[in-house]
C-alpha cells in the first residue's frame, strides 16, 4: 500500500487519484441559463442526492485547474439560481460527452450536441427531452470550497418538479432499475453502465439484525475458502439454524471428503443467495 499526502501532489495528479478511487459517480447533466436567457448544458460527476425532505441534490462545478476560471454553469446559477438536473442514460452518453467540450460562453450546447430543449414547468432553464429523468431545481445556496484552480463550488439545489419517461417505469409506477440504463463516471476516460450483469441485489438489514461475523463459529470465520462477502451473508441471519432444521436438506447430500469441499459447496450456494442452504451445508459433519 502506498500512502500519499494530498498537499504534496499537483492538482492534476490528486484529481486523477480521487476520480479513479471514488467511483462510479452519477452524472448531473446541468441545464442553466444566464441573465440574458442564453442556455448552457454541461455534465458534472461531483454530484449526488443528499435529502428527501426537503428533496436536495448537490453538484459541484470546480474552478478550472489550469486558469482558475469559473465554469459557465457556475456563473449562470449565480445570475439565475435555477437548474434542471438531467440524468444520463447509455443512449445519450456520447452526446453528453460532446456537450462537455469547452465551447465559448454563449454557445448553445443543446444545438452543438443535438439535444432537444423542452420547457420546464417552474423554472427558466430547459429540460433535455432525451433524458430519462429531469429534475427541476431552485438553487438554495452556493458554497465555494476554495478560490484556487480545482476548488469546488457546492450548488445546493431543491427539487421542485420531477419528470420521468414512462418507458422506464415498472408496474408500481416506480423507476425500474433494469430499464433506466444509467451511466456513471469513472476515472480518466472511463464510464460504467448500470445494466445487465453489472446489477446485483443486496437486501438492506432494515427490519432485521444479523448475528454478526463475530458470532460465526471459528471454523467458518477462519475459512480459507469463504470470502468476506460470504461471511457477511452468513452473518446476516438473525439466528443460526439448528442441526434438526438442517436434517432434511442434509439427507440429500453426499458426505463431504473434507472441510474444504464442504466450504466450497457452501460458497456455490451463497453465490446464488441460498443462505439457508449454505448454513445447512456448513452444519453437516465432515
Amino acid at each position: 500500500m502506498i500512502t500519499l499526502d494530498p498537499a504534496k501532489l499537483s492538482i492534476q495528479v490528486l484529481q486523477k487519484y480521487l476520480q479513479n478511487a471514488i467511483a462510479p459517480r452519477p452524472i448531473c447533466f446541468a441545464s442553466t441559463v444566464d441573465k440574458e436567457g442564453r442556455p448552457n448544458l454541461a455534465p458534472f460527476s461531483f454530484f449526488n442526492v443528499f435529502s428527501s425532505n426537503p428533496p436536495i441534490a448537490v453538484f459541484s462545478p470546480a474552478l478550472s485547474g489550469r486558469t482558475g476560471a469559473e465554469k459557465d454553469t457556475l456563473q449562470n446559477v449565480k445570475e439565475v439560481p435555477e437548474v434542471v438536473i438531467n440524468m444520463v442514460d447509455y443512449k445519450m452518453v456520447h452526446q453528453m460527452s460532446l456537450a462537455s467540450s469547452p465551447f465559448a460562453k454563449g454557445i448553445n450546447e443543446f444545438i452543438k450536441a443535438g439535444f432537444t430543449p423542452i420547457d420546464a414547468e417552474c423554472i427558466k432553464p430547459y429540460r433535455v427531452k432525451e433524458s430519462p429523468v429531469q429534475l427541476e431545481c431552485v438553487v438554495n445556496a452556493i458554497t465555494p470550497l476554495g478560490n484556487k484552480g480545482g476548488a469546488g463550488n457546492l450548488v445546493i439545489c431543491e427539487i421542485v418538479r420531477i419528470h420521468i419517461q414512462k418507458e422506464i417505469l415498472n408496474a408500481e409506477n416506480q423507476i425500474d432499475t433494469k430499464k433506466i440504463d444509467l451511466v456513471a463516471r469513472m476515472g480518466d476516460n472511463w464510464y460504467c453502465r448500470a445494466n445487465g450483469d453489472a446489477l446485483f441485489e443486496v437486501q438492506k438489514p432494515i427490519t432485521t439484525i444479523g448475528i454478526g461475523i463475530d458470532q460465526l463459529p471459528e471454523r467458518i470465520r477462519s475459512s480459507q475458502v469463504l470470502s468476506g462477502n460470504d461471511l457477511g451473508l452468513l452473518a446476516s441471519v438473525e439466528t443460526i439454524p439448528t442441526e434438526a432444521e438442517a436434517s432434511i436438506f442434509l439427507s440429500t447430500l453426499k458426505p463431504f471428503k473434507n472441510q474444504e469441499a464442504q466450504h466450497l459447496y457452501a460458497k456455490t450456494l451463497l453465490e446464488t443467495n441460498k443462505v439457508k442452504e449454505a448454513w445447512f451445508t456448513l452444519l453437516s459433519k465432515v
